[in-house]
């Protein structure tokens, strides 16, 4: 059973970054895509990044787009997630998930999610 440990979460204030850290249980070979989805209280999971693991192309949601960065070390078993200018509304519980490819077009999907690690909260404050 794949196990996914984030960490890196914490408070920062608005403009400030942090990096997010997701530590796998061992190598997914059947996995095609990793990423990471927030959960803000009161609102729906959604997908933020995702990345396609045999050529590290990225994919990410339109409210991250240009502040956030998405990679991978494979050697290490490890997916990262570089988030900087946050902003208040960024403020969620940060959950490192294997995601499936689109039907069509085989992006990395940001909408659907195999499964998810336990989380790491990410306050930012104004």
């Amino acid at each position: 059973q794949v196990q996914l440990v984030e960490s890196g979460g914490g408070s920062v204030q608005a403009g400030g970054s942090l990096r997010l850290t997701c530590a796998t249980s061992g190598y997914i070979r059947h996995v095609n895509c990793m990423g990471w989805f927030r959960q803000a209280p009161g609102k729906e999971r959604e997908g933020v990044a995702s990345i396609y693991v045999h050529d590290d192309t990225p994919y990410y949601a339109d409210s991250v787009k240009g502040r956030f960065a998405i990679s991978q070390d494979s050697a290490k078993n490890t997916v990262y997630l570089q988030m900087n200018n946050l902003n208040p509304d960024d403020t969620a519980m940060y959950y490192c998930a294997t995601i499936p490819r689109v039907p069509r077009g085989g992006a990395c999907s940001l909408d659907e999610y195999y499964a998810l690690g336990q989380g790491t909260q990410v306050t930012v404050s104004s």
